[in-house]
């Protein structure tokens, strides 16, 4: 019974977590890693189990953000160029720090920089001029968030989204292209730690997929119908 009642958890913590994150394009990992180092994982345990059913949840969400228009093209394929080796060479790294907290005041600064500076943009902004971002960008954005995101636990989305959305790249495209991207660097994350680490608890990883499962098409409707400078702003 009591381990019944901690997959439902685990499954509606999913489920909510992805809800926020295929909505806003952040939050999956951020929210699920800090559940699970709560509960005493270490960073690479909590890194490799979030990946690992974020394989699951992002090709949902990033199907689901296709068929609804919610995807650009080039923002997707240069993010996932560059995000593939960083996650790859991030997850190496996690496994062999294991316990590598101290990067995470650092993310927290820069997001925190990056919040005002969109909400800065959006507020004062009179028209919706969005631009296609750079490919030399793109690139390197893409293996830095990914291997910050591999370390980190789910650092993807709060460093691309609002990243791109704060150089007036347009919210829901980045949203649903950041979002199809990721299940590419989750893979490669996630094969990593497969290659490398000795202990990943399978059983944790199921109800955590199919709650993000579940929750994946609501959240690209919710980003297709929100206005985007509301989107923005959230």
């Amino acid at each position: 019974m009591e381990k019944l009642v901690k997959y439902l958890v685990l499954a509606i913590f999913g489920f909510i977590a992805q809800l926020i994150d295929g909505g806003i394009g952040m939050g999956y990992g951020v929210s699920l890693t800090t559940l699970l180092l709560s509960i005493g994982f270490t960073t690479s345990l909590a890194s490799a189990s979030t990946h690992i059913s974020e394989v699951f949840t992002s090709l949902a969400s990033g199907i689901s953000h296709f068929k609804l228009g919610n995807f650009d093209k080039k923002i997707f394929t240069y993010l996932v160029l560059g995000g593939v080796f960083g996650g790859f060479l991030g997850a190496y790294a996690s496994v062999r720090l294991q316990n590598f907290t101290s990067i995470r005041p650092i993310i927290s600064g820069m997001l925190l920089f990056f919040g005002f500076l969109i909400i800065f943009k959006f507020t004062k902004k009179k028209k919706s001029n969005y631009i296609i971002p750079r490919i030399r960008g793109l690139m390197p954005l893409g293996f830095f968030a990914a291997f910050i995101d591999a370390i980190g636990g789910g650092v993807w989305g709060p460093i691309t989204s609002p990243t791109l959305i704060a150089t007036n790249s347009h919210p829901s495209k980045t949203i649903g292209s950041v979002n199809f991207a990721e299940f590419f660097i989750a893979l490669t994350i996630s094969i990593t730690f497969f290659m490398t680490h000795e202990s990943i608890d399978l059983g944790l990883i199921i109800p955590l997929i199919i709650g993000g499962v579940i929750a994946a098409p609501i959240a690209a409707i919710i980003t297709r119908k929100i206005n985007h400078k509301v989107l923005g702003m959230i």
